[in-house]
């Protein structure tokens, strides 16, 4: 297939775009390296079946004739789309339409990247595709929560009224290389703090949990979900949980770290569990995560060194 994957310059669009190529497809990238960086793209340079160009999907585009979109383009760190909460809104809004009408123009399939933040702070556990959420719409964090709680009623509008074949993703909590060592998230600032000797930061009493997702596991479902016959919302995440606390005890042995932790207040809005329930993923795609969060920290360790080799180097 000739594919487009909004957001390739991202941590997870960049790992799409390497499988799709490994797949044997052809694809057009394109970023406007808000929060993606070329430096995740560089090994490409020289591959014939992939082709670049810097956009702000949230103009009119046209990159040609697509058999599919991945629609991967939004900040997704709450740093990020709090430093850029307009663009945030706009992405999930202008952006997906834009990608949406290229889809309908060509007869093409299409599937967005939403999250997990859509159920907000979850009153439902674990979380089904079911629930409708719990979700401060005029919170700080609402810029992210609502531009993909808007994204999901665009898509399903397109399906429903223009006939795109439509996939929706709700991803959960997921690292690997090249998530952004700054980025504020839990496995990139434990990771990085416990490499440099740092405390590690825990918000609140570290009792809230996460389900960790490795990247490797994460793009296999989401391929698995272009190729299906479901358009309803399907959650891709990992369904062990663990509190913060065992997240950061997992990254100190991995590490070898000696850092202690350091306790801050925990951020409004901030969800206190997070779990997906993946029965659908299982029973449509035959998909279950294969990587544990100890493995997966492992093979995340190269990464996040050469990383902090680097940054030891910039302060001299």
């Amino acid at each position: 297939m000739h594919v487009l994957v909004t957001g390739a310059a991202g941590f997870l669009g960049s790992h799409l775009v390497d499988r799709l190529l490994a797949d044997g497809h052809t694809v057009i990238g394109v970023d406007n390296l808000s929060t993606g960086t070329l430096e995740n793209l560089a090994h490409l340079t020289g591959n014939s079946g992939f082709t670049f160009q810097e956009r702000d999907i949230c103009q009119p585009f046209d990159v040609g004739r697509v058999d599919y979109v991945f629609n991967m383009a939004s900040p997704a760190s709450p740093p990020e789309y709090l430093r850029l909460a307009i663009e945030t809104l706009r992405v999930g809004s202008a952006g997906t339409e834009n990608a949406l009408q290229i889809a309908a123009r060509y007869g093409a399939g299409l599937l967005h990247a939403s999250t997990s933040e859509c159920y907000g702070d979850p009153q439902v556990h674990p979380q089904t595709e079911d629930y409708w959420g719990n979700v401060n719409p005029v919170g700080p964090r609402s810029v992210y929560d609502e531009a993909k709680r808007y994204a999901e009623a665009l898509v399903m509008a397109y399906h429903r009224s223009r006939g795109v074949n439509t996939h929706l993703v709700r991803i959960f909590n997921t690292y690997g290389p090249r998530l952004h060592p700054s980025d504020g998230r839990v496995i990139s600032n434990l990771m990085m703090q416990a490499l440099l000797g740092e405390p590690l930061t825990i918000y609140g009493d570290g009792k809230q949990t996460r389900s960790f997702c490795y990247v490797d596991d994460l793009i296999e479902g989401i391929l698995r979900l272009s190729r299906s016959a479901e358009h309803m919302p399907v959650n891709l995440g990992n369904p062990d949980e663990y509190t913060i606390l065992e997240c950061a005890k997992a990254i100190l042995e991995v590490t070898k770290s000696r850092s202690e932790l350091r306790f801050e207040p925990l951020p409004q809005d901030d969800p206190t569990r997070r779990c997906p329930n993946i029965a659908r993923a299982e029973k449509l795609l035959g998909w279950i995560p294969q990587v544990s969060l100890r493995e997966g920290l492992t093979k995340s360790l190269d990464f996040f060194q050469s990383k902090v080799q680097a940054q030891l180097a910039t302060r001299g």
